[in-house]
C-alpha cells in the first residue's frame, strides 16, 4: 500500500489526441503505480490493441470497437489537463442539464433496482451520501464547499436543507455562470437570504482560494476522478475543513488490487485508458488508496463504501436517452468532445459490470 500511495503524488495528464496522416505514439496515463506506456496510434494497430484489451472475445470478433476515435480528429489540442476539463464541461454541461437537470452525477438505485424517477434518484444520491456519512438534521453545517460543483445542484440542495453558506468551485466558466443563474432563479422565491449565501467561482481544487479550517462540510461529488494528484487533492480538502468538520468524497475508482497484484492487468488498464481519453481523466486510484491518504492526512473515523450496484441502472438510462433521436442530435449539436464522451459510455457500463470500475464513497472527520 505504501508504494501505491507514493505513486499517487505524481501528476499525470491525458492529452486529447489528433491523429495525423502518419503513425505516431502517445503516452498512456499511468496507473496507480506510476507506470506509463506509449501506444502506437496508427488506425489499424491502435484498433487491434484496444479491441484485444477490452474484450475476452477473439480479436476477429470484437465486442467493443473504439468508436470514440470517430470524434477525435475534430477535437482541438489541449495544453493542460485543466484546459481539457474546462473545455469538456463548457461544451457538454448544457446538454446534460437539458436531458438530466441540475445534478451532474449518478442517481441512487437501492440494491441496483430500476426506477423511472431519475431526477429524484440524483437527489437521493446526495441525501443518501450525507446519511451514510452520518450527516442528518441534527448536524450543524454553517459553511460548506462543493469541490467540482458543476452547475451547483448539490450545493443548492444542501444549502436548502441546512441553511448554510456554500462555496462552489469548478474549472468551467460556463458552469460558474449557469450555477449562479440557477441559484438566483431557484431561490428567489424560496429564500432571498439564502440566495446571497451561494457563491461560485472558477478555481483549481488542488489550489483552493480558501483559508485553512473554513468549512464544516467539504463535499466532492464525482470530481475526484479528475484530480491528477490524489495526495494533494486530499491534503487540500483536509486543509480547508474546519476542526470537527467532515470530508466526503463520492467518486469513480478502479477496483482494489488483489493479493499478489502490483497493477491492473493490461485488459483492465486499456479500458480505463479509453475512458481517460474521452473524459480528461488522469490516472485512477482505488478506494484503498484513498483510505490511506485520508489517514495520512490525519482524518479520523475514516470509512468507505462501494455503491457500484446502486449506480448501474443510471448508466443504462443515460445510454438509452443518448440513443434517442433527440439524444443523438443533442450530442452532435454540443460538439465533438461531447460526442466522444457519449461513445465511451458503454465502456463505463462494461467496467462497472466486470468490476474494474467501482463507485466509492470515502469520508472522515478532522480532529
Amino acid at each position: 500500500m505504501a508504494g501505491q500511495t507514493a505513486s499517487l503524488l505524481a501528476p499525470s495528464f491525458v492529452p486529447a489526441f489528433r491523429p495525423g496522416p502518419s503513425a505516431s505514439t502517445k503516452k498512456r496515463p499511468s496507473n496507480s503505480f506510476g507506470e506509463s506506456r506509449e501506444v502506437t496510434t496508427t488506425a489499424g494497430s491502435r484498433s487491434r490493441s484496444r479491441l484485444h484489451a477490452v474484450t475476452s472475445d477473439p480479436p476477429s470478433s470484437p465486442s467493443l470497437p473504439n468508436l470514440e476515435d470517430i470524434a477525435t480528429p475534430f477535437i482541438g489540442e489541449k495544453t493542460s489537463l485543466n484546459e481539457g476539463i474546462a473545455s469538456f464541461y463548457d461544451e457538454s454541461s448544457g446538454l446534460w442539464e437539458a436531458q438530466w437537470g441540475e445534478h451532474m452525477h449518478h442517481g441512487y438505485y437501492p440494491n441496483g433496482a430500476d426506477r423511472s424517477d431519475h431526477a429524484q434518484a440524483q437527489v437521493d444520491m446526495i441525501d443518501e451520501s450525507l446519511a451514510w456519512a452520518g450527516i442528518d438534521s441534527s448536524t450543524t453545517i454553517r459553511k460548506m464547499v462543493d469541490v467540482g460543483c458543476g452547475i451547483g445542484g448539490s450545493s443548492r440542495h444542501i444549502a436548502r436543507r441546512f441553511g448554510c453558506v456554500s462555496e462552489g468551485i469548478t474549472l468551467s466558466p460556463v458552469q460558474v455562470g449557469r450555477a449562479t443563474a440557477l441559484s438566483r432563479e431557484a431561490l428567489r422565491d424560496d429564500n432571498d437570504d439564502l440566495q446571497s449565501q451561494l457563491h461560485y467561482q472558477v478555481a483549481d481544487a488542488l489550489r483552493q482560494p480558501f483559508e485553512d479550517n473554513s468549512f464544516d462540510l467539504v463535499w466532492s461529488m464525482e470530481s475526484g476522478e479528475h484530480m491528477p494528484d490524489k495526495g494533494k487533492f486530499v491534503n487540500e480538502l483536509t486543509r480547508v475543513c474546519a476542526p470537527g468538520g467532515r470530508v466526503l468524497i463520492v467518486t469513480w475508482c478502479h477496483r482494489n488490487l488483489e493479493e499478489g497484484e502490483s497493477s491492473l492487468p493490461k485488459s483492465e488498464q486499456f479500458l480505463l485508458d479509453r475512458i481517460c481519453d474521452a473524459y480528461y481523466l488522469p490516472k485512477w486510484c482505488s478506494v484503498d488508496d484513498y483510505e490511506t491518504l485520508f489517514k495520512q492526512n490525519g482524518l479520523q473515523n475514516v470509512k468507505t463504501n462501494d455503491w457500484s450496484d446502486e449506480v448501474k441502472p443510471f448508466w443504462k438510462a443515460v445510454v438509452s436517452v443518448a440513443l434517442t433521436v433527440n439524444g443523438i442530435l443533442g450530442l452532435l449539436k454540443a460538439g465533438p468532445q461531447t460526442v466522444r464522451g457519449g461513445l465511451v459510455m458503454p465502456l463505463m457500463q462494461k467496467g462497472l459490470r466486470d468490476g474494474t470500475i467501482k463507485f466509492n464513497l470515502i469520508t472522515g472527520t478532522k480532529k
